[in-house]
């Protein structure tokens, strides 16, 4: 069984390019999904029935797991017995009679413009941190990048004469992205006073946004960033960097954005998952209806 994990893992690394943190999320679910069977008695995947794959989700959800991680399992076993099934190494696939685990999508946190204003300002821009920090904001707010995007932006990605940015994004997949002019003007303030100052030849490389060692942000330095000037714009939302691309897709929208165009600046293959800003966009709209119609 775990030869064909191996397998199953190296074939979706070079036919999908999927990343290594998705490849460890596919290898620990069902590598968790390997153990129960083994535990209930069963050492060979051919001898999956339903019955046991239903005992197997059953077990989830006394764990207490959510409808989206039960979805999550649920798609990483149907997609390996699929690749079994293709490949002739079981006759027969057990997951073809289970039913899709229905998942409540929560809305994400989305900041009013004038929220999202107060934590822009926030950066003592006199500071050689703040104004880096301040350029940070301003162009992940701008492009609604990733922070795994953010963080390893380079210098060559920068082309803003067009005023656009190359982004590598998930998949190593590589996208074009406006980027406003006020974005620009910060950044390139950052790049002309502060950048050099934290520059280091030996670690800097072609790292855009750097620290004060001279090295690239972790996921974690960033987030620290976002939640400081969150609190000190006194944003009572709860805040992190993925609140931004929230922000950015949301109001393109009510701004009247294409569906499709927000979807191609995110990077999304599949304009299902862009969809949830219209449903945020329609909240909104209600929200204003109710607050401001005579009899809402």
């Amino acid at each position: 069984m775990i030869a064909f994990l191996k397998e199953y893992l190296t074939v979706l690394r070079i036919e999908r390019n999927l990343s290594n943190n998705t490849l460890t999320a596919y290898q620990t679910d069902l590598m968790f999904f390997i153990d129960f069977i083994v535990e209930e008695g069963t050492n060979d995947l051919s001898e999956v029935d339903t019955g046991l794959l239903l005992s197997f989700f059953d077990k989830l959800k006394k764990e207490g797991k959510t409808n989206s991680t039960i979805a999550r399992y649920s798609s990483a076993v149907k997609g390996f017995y699929s690749y079994l099934e293709v490949n002739r190494y079981i006759l027969n696939n057990p997951t073809e009679k289970l039913l899709s685990t229905r998942i409540t999508r929560k809305l994400p946190v989305v900041l009013s413009i004038s929220e999202i204003n107060k934590i822009l300002d926030a950066p003592d821009i006199e500071k050689n941190e703040g104004l880096r920090d301040k350029a940070i904001l301003e162009l992940m707010y701008s492009s609604g990048l990733r922070v795994s995007e953010v963080i390893t932006l380079k210098l060559s990605d920068l082309m803003f004469t067009d005023e656009i940015i190359r982004v590598l994004g998930k998949g190593s997949k590589m996208r074009i992205v406006p980027v406003g002019s006020s974005a620009v003007h910060w950044v390139k303030r950052y790049l002309v006073n502060v950048r050099p100052l934290h520059e280091v030849k030996a670690r800097s490389g072609n790292i855009l946004f750097l620290t004060r060692r001279g090295k690239g942000f972790s996921r974690m330095g960033l987030w620290k960033i976002v939640k400081q000037y969150a609190n000190e714009a006194d944003i009572q939302k709860q805040v992190h960097p993925h609140t931004f691309r929230h922000c950015f897709a949301t109001h393109l929208l009510e701004g009247g954005a294409d569906l499709r165009a927000v979807q191609e600046m995110l990077g999304h293959a599949d304009i299902s998952t862009t969809q949830i800003y219209t449903h945020i966009d329609r909240e909104y709209v209600k929200q204003v209806h109710q607050q401001t119609h005579p009899r809402g």
